[in-house]
């Protein structure tokens, strides 16, 4: 029987930022101050903390792990007096293999390990390329009480929690590295719900929040008690150290006490929210000075250039419109106005004389041949030239404005518009750009740097895309309406549906086979892509790695 009825334990909601094991450190240490404050017996954290998450490559530097394992000693150290105790995250070599593992720290010592079981390798997960899985775990003993711990993926198949209950936990607690995803937390909770049902034990959830690379961490921390209800909802996209009270009921089992209740984050906020974190931290954990981007009068810029005052604040957003012969009064004043009502610089540099100084240096090489799209690329060329100049001289980020409608069927110039460090749009259909940019005209993100009402003229939302590269030009000449185009592309990317199953959907056969060529077709341009914040089920990049030689026509 436990000797005790009552614990409190806190969790660490925190921005790790991967390879900052000082910062890391001293992060948690400050947690582990407010823990105390609250009266915790233990304090946990998030998956792999220590050395951030996730740290790739970096765990096959002995040097790294040296620095790690240093660090889960001091911290150690820190817990001599027999108060808040840890349970920390970090990879861990053991008799020769290396882990991804969870460590007790209580009264200056290491107490217990565990090591992650089941090791993810799909989508963005490689784990067990760099991981050597643990033995099925049994409970730790912590002070009476027999804790089941979990890592991440070992909550998402049943046979850890059976063995944890089978050899006697009395509680779970489960640390995390999950990864945001448009209605992600609905699948997390359904998976916990479906670990307490079959075990019959309360369990505690915790993830962490950050930007690193193109993954967005949401946090969304919550906790279940043994009838499945939700006892504690932390808040999404920030951090948090949040206490939770245990206790040992009548029929000796363990549950937890109603705690915090904060509304989830969903929708459109969520994906926004992922945007700006991820925009965030890659600008400021990378130390950029601020962000310049062409603003061109139309959607995706002005709400990259939304994202970006939010993320960053208006003074670290610096715009260039860029004007051709082509570019319409209305361009010029619609990127004028979303200047005005983000606060953000915006400077005006024409290409017409870069534009000249080609045609000239092309002039013979191009003899007898007329214009086409070569010229029209020459344009976006010479914006990107322009942007990237800006960067050298000035240190600022590029930031791609690219949709993942457009990346999808190479409706981009390589080293012209796709030119840049991030794109924070980079999976977003044009569909969700118009109904983000809505949203974001009508609302206020949370811990929001950009200014408060509108942020873009409806006319930027309601007049047709143009790329003005040529007269009277608009997307529609070339690519079918985006709702329709949307559609077709995320049943061929997140999907993987057949041609027959897209077409039972509504859609004109010969429509679809044209949009799964150019899907195909411009593999080679998005390899060469920046990097952008992952937001849907697939995203392009490491959760879909279609091979840019590729005779396979299955679309015929």
């Amino acid at each position: 029987m436990p000797s005790i009825d009552r614990l409190v334990i806190a969790l660490a909601q925190l921005n790790p930022t991967v390879g900052d094991i000082s910062g890391n450190v001293a992060k948690l240490r400050r947690a582990h101050t407010t823990a105390r404050a609250q009266g915790a017996d233990l304090l946990v954290s998030s998956e792999l903390f220590i050395a951030g998450y996730p740290p790739e490559d970096l765990v096959l530097k002995p040097a790294f792990l040296d620095a790690c394992e240093a660090a889960v000693r001091e911290l150690a150290a820190d817990t001599v007096d027999g108060g808040t105790a840890l349970l920390v995250g970090a990879p861990w070599r053991d008799q020769g293999k290396l882990h991804n593992a969870a460590l007790l720290l209580d009264r200056g010592e290491i107490r217990a390990l565990r090591f992650k079981h089941d090791l993810p390798n799909y989508g963005v997960f490689d784990e067990v390329r760099v991981f050597k899985p643990g033995p099925l775990p049994g409970p730790i003993a912590f002070r009476g009480v027999r804790l089941g711990v979990m890592i991440c993926e070992d909550m998402w198949q049943p046979e850890v929690t059976e063995t944890l209950e089978e050899s006697g936990a009395q509680l779970l607690i489960v640390m995390n590295g999950s990864p945001f995803e448009s209605d992600k937390q609905d699948e997390r909770i359904q998976l916990a719900v479906a670990r307490v049902k079959e075990s019959g034990l309360a369990l505690l959830y915790v993830n962490q929040i950050c930007g690193q690379d193109e993954l967005v961490f949401d946090g969304a921390s919550f906790a279940l008690d043994r009838d499945c209800h939700l006892r504690l909802q932390a808040p999404g996209f920030t951090e948090a150290v949040i206490a939770t009270e245990w206790v040992l009921g009548d029929d000796e089992r363990w549950t937890i006490r109603p705690s915090l209740q904060v509304p989830p984050t969903e929708g459109l906020e969520a994906t926004y929210q992922a945007m700006v974190l991820g925009l965030r931290d890659y600008v400021g954990k990378n130390r950029f000075p601020g962000v310049v981007l062409g603003l061109s009068g139309g959607i995706d810029s002005a709400i990259c250039a939304a994202v970006a005052a939010d993320a960053l604040g208006p003074d670290k957003v610096h715009c260039v419109m860029m004007p051709s012969r082509y570019t319409s009064r209305d361009s010029l004043d619609d990127a004028a106005e979303v200047a005005r009502l983000l606060g953000i610089e915006l400077r005006e540099i024409g290409i017409e004389p870069a534009i000249t100084a080609f045609g000239a240096m092309l002039e013979s090489s191009f003899a007898g041949k007329g214009a086409d799209i070569t010229e029209e690329n020459l344009q976006s060329r010479a914006r990107g030239v322009t942007l990237m100049a800006l960067s050298n001289k000035f240190g600022w980020m590029v930031l791609s404005t690219g949709n993942k409608s457009e990346m999808s069927v190479g409706y981009a110039t390589l080293y012209g518009d796709m030119c840049g460090g991030y794109a924070v749009l980079k999976d977003i259909y044009k569909t969700t750009v118009f109904a983000l940019s809505r949203w974001r005209n009508e609302h206020v993100p949370a811990g929001a740097l950009g200014p408060v009402g509108r942020v873009m003229p409806e006319r930027v939302i309601t007049k047709p895309p143009t790329a003005e590269l040529k007269p009277d030009q608009t997307d529609q000449d070339s690519l079918p309406p985006y709702e329709v185009l949307d559609d077709i592309l995320e049943s061929l990317i997140e999907h993987e549906r057949t041609t027959e199953e897209i077409v039972a959907r509504g859609h004109d056969r010969t429509t679809v086979l044209a949009v799964w060529k150019m899907l195909d077709r411009a593999e080679y341009k998005r390899r060469q892509a920046p990097p952008g914040v992952k937001t849907t089920r697939r995203a392009f990049g490491r959760d879909r790695r279609y091979p840019i030689t590729n005779a396979f026509q299955g679309h015929k």
